[in-house]
C-alpha cells in the first residue's frame, strides 16, 4: 500500500469476535502505518502478532486521548500515517476515537475510513426489525434513576432503537424498557455477535425480560438490543396516513410484507412488529392492497 506523503489518520474497524473478520485492507494499513494508536495496547498487541505485523503502538482510550491528540496530529503533520482502532468495533462508536479525529479535522489532515465490523449494525441487520431509520442510544445511565428517564423521553421515538448493555444491568434494563415502553413491545437481544457462543434472542420486551431471569446464558457476554420504533400516533385516515391510528410505521412495515406475502400473512406478521392488534394491521392492509393494488 502506498501513503500519499502528507500524514494521514486511518480510522480501522477490527473484529468484534471473530478474527476473520478484519479485512485484508486494514492488515495492509496496519502493516504500512507509521504507528497505531490503540484503546488497550495488550489486546491490539494479541490482533496483530496474530495476523504478524510488528507497527509500533500508543496507548489512546478514555483517559487520555484529549491530552494525547495533540502529540499525535503533530506526527501526522510532520508525515507520519496513523491507524485509529478500539477493542473491538469501529472506533468512536461507544468507544474512544472522536477527540482525535475531531482535532485531525480541524487541522485539516486527511481521515479515512477503513470499515468493517460495527456490534449494533450486525444486531440491527439480523433482528427482523425495521432497519429503514434506527436511533443509536450506546449506553444508557448506569444509574437505575437516569436510565429510566431517557427510556421514558425515548418511548414515542418512531424509530427502531438500538442500545448497548453490560450483562449485569441486562435484566434491569429490559424490566425498565418494558415499563416505559410497554411489555409487548417487539425486541431482539443479540449476545457474542460474531463469537463462539453467539445467540439472538426475538420476541416481546416482557418475553426477553423473562428469560433473562429465567436464563443464565442470557444475560452473559457482550450484549446489543434492538427495540422497535412506537407506532405513529395521531396519523391521518386512508391510504396515505393509515385508518389504524399508526400511520407511516405500519405502513412501513406492510408495504414491503405485501409485497412478498399472502395478505393474511404480511398482516399477521406486521401486527407484531408493529405492536398493534391483528385485526388492526388487516384492516390496513385490506386498505392498501384497494388503494395500491398490492398482492
Amino acid at each position: 500500500m502506498t501513503f500519499a506523503a502528507a500524514g494521514r489518520l486511518y480510522v480501522v474497524a477490527t473484529p468484534i469476535g471473530n478474527l476473520g473478520d478484519l479485512s485484508p485492507r486494514a492488515r495492509e494499513v496496519f502493516s504500512a502505518c507509521t504507528l497505531i494508536a490503540a484503546e488497550d495496547t495488550r489486546h491490539t498487541g494479541s490482533l496483530l502478532t496474530h495476523f504478524g505485523i510488528r507497527t509500533p503502538l500508543i496507548s489512546l482510550h478514555d483517559h487520555n486521548e484529549r491530552q494525547r491528540a495533540p502529540e499525535l496530529v503533530a506526527r501526522m503533520q510532520a508525515g507520519a500515517t496513523i491507524a485509529l482502532v478500539s477493542d473491538a468495533g469501529t472506533p468512536g462508536i461507544s468507544d474512544p476515537g472522536f477527540d482525535l479525529v475531531r482535532a485531525a479535522a480541524a487541522a485539516g489532515l486527511t481521515v479515512v475510513a477503513v470499515p468493517g465490523a460495527c456490534a449494533l449494525v450486525a444486531a440491527l441487520s439480523i433482528s427482523a426489525l425495521p432497519t429503514d431509520r434506527f436511533c443509536f442510544e450506546g449506553f444508557l445511565p448506569a444509574r437505575g434513576a437516569a436510565r429510566r428517564a431517557r427510556l421514558g423521553e425515548l418511548a414515542p421515538e418512531p424509530r427502531t432503537l438500538v442500545f448497548y448493555e453490560s450483562p449485569h444491568r441486562v435484566e434491569d434494563m429490559l424490566e425498565d424498557c418494558a415499563k416505559s415502553f410497554g411489555a409487548e413491545r417487539p425486541a431482539a437481544l443479540a449476545r457474542e455477535i460474531t463469537k463462539l457462543h453467539e445467540t439472538l434472542y426475538r420476541g416481546t420486551i416482557g418475553q426477553l425480560a423473562a428469560r433473562a431471569v429465567a436464563e443464565p446464558d442470557f444475560t452473559r457476554g457482550e450484549i446489543v438490543l434492538v427495540v422497535a420504533g412506537a407506532a405513529a400516533a395521531g396519523a391521518a385516515p386512508g391510504p396515505a396516513g393509515g385508518a389504524d391510528g399508526h400511520g407511516g410505521a405500519l405502513d412501513r412495515v406492510l408495504k414491503p410484507l405485501l409485497k412478498e406475502l399472502p395478505l393474511k400473512q404480511a398482516a399477521h406478521l406486521a401486527a407484531q412488529i408493529a405492536a398493534v392488534r391483528g385485526n388492526e394491521a388487516y384492516k390496513r392492509a385490506l386498505q392498501l392492497k384497494q388503494a395500491y393494488g398490492a398482492p
